[in-house]
């Protein structure tokens, strides 16, 4: 594959360890670990690379499960090049690999109010696009003005709110689209205030969630009508562990690696979780972290 691969100003990684790469700290190796200069960049690569190539598409990992057998082609990290931030009269422009916490204090510094709930999102704006991503009542949908976005064919576009198709932490415009900025809508307010609410939103994920463990943040979706935190309760699964990999006693519905799990006990403990919560309820969770990879 090396031989094939088109010229970038980035950089490739071959046979790369990914454990280090998300939250929970497990999984195999990328056959190949591709980090574009910049949106450009990104372009070419999905321009000339050739055409049956695997690709995958990761971020800071705050969110997924990679599996013990690695993955296969090309995995797609966006690093430096799309960390900016800018403001521009009520609207904020943010690239893909910007934190959202990194984001919701650039508001605030600004005296720039709306988005605060990306403080309690463990992620960055890229996955946020791409799965309408919220917290403390509101989401992307909320906000989102457009977004840029590169096809699978490299042609770099531009969708409009209407054009992602948003649902509950779902978003369903076109396929094979990786996002790489997006604009978003702020008020005016002043920064003290702004600050003061994203501290309320830090402590109250301190005091309720296990931030400071190797998690994946919220493991199921809520299903209509329901809360998965109390479906996964009421089924017995507060603290379920299956070697290293445990539901957290402090919020059920996240998943935490104790120490030593696999990908495969984390990935194992959820479906457990899920036929649980079945056989108690007769309700069917929906994973919100990310599987990818192969079985080892």
């Amino acid at each position: 594959m090396r031989s094939d691969l088109p010229e970038v100003r980035g950089s490739y990684r071959f046979d790369a360890p990914l454990g280090k790469t998300n939250w929970f700290g497990v999984g195999g190796n990328a056959e190949v670990l591709f980090k574009p200069e910049d949106t450009a960049d990104l372009a070419h690569f999905l321009k000339y690379k050739p055409q049956n190539l695997p690709l995958t598409v990761i971020g800071v990992g705050s969110n997924l499960i990679v599996r013990d057998g690695g993955i296969e082609g090309v995995v797609i990290r966006l690093g430096r090049g799309f960390t900016d931030i800018q403001i521009e009269g009520d609207v904020l422009a943010a690239g893909a690999a910007a934190m959202d916490v990194h984001v919701a204090n650039f508001a605030a510094e600004h005296g720039r109010a709306g988005l605060e709930f990306l403080s309690g999102i463990p992620g960055t704006i890229g996955g946020a696009l791409a799965m309408n991503a919220g917290a403390y009542g509101r989401d992307m949908a909320a906000v989102l003005l457009r977004a840029e976005a590169v096809t699978p064919e490299g042609e770099i576009i531009t969708l409009t709110l209407a054009e992602m198709h948003y649902a509950y932490r779902h978003y369903g415009g076109p396929t094979g689209l990786i996002f790489t900025r997006g604009w978003l809508q702020t008020t005016a307010d002043d920064a003290q205030q702004i600050t003061a609410r994203i501290a309320e939103i830090k402590a109250s994920r301190e005091a309720t969630q296990p931030i400071r463990e190797r998690t994946g943040g919220s493991t199921f979706k809520n299903p209509d009508g329901a809360k998965a935190w109390e479906l996964i309760d009421k089924a017995g699964c507060r603290g379920l562990q299956v070697s290293g990999a445990q539901m957290s006693e402090l919020h059920c519905n996240f998943m935490i690696n104790t120490g030593g799990a696999t990908a495969a006990d984390l990935e194992n403990l959820g479906e457990e979780v899920c036929a649980r919560v079945l056989a108690a309820t007769g309700m069917s969770l929906e994973w919100e972290i990310r599987r990818i990879g192969r079985a080892k």
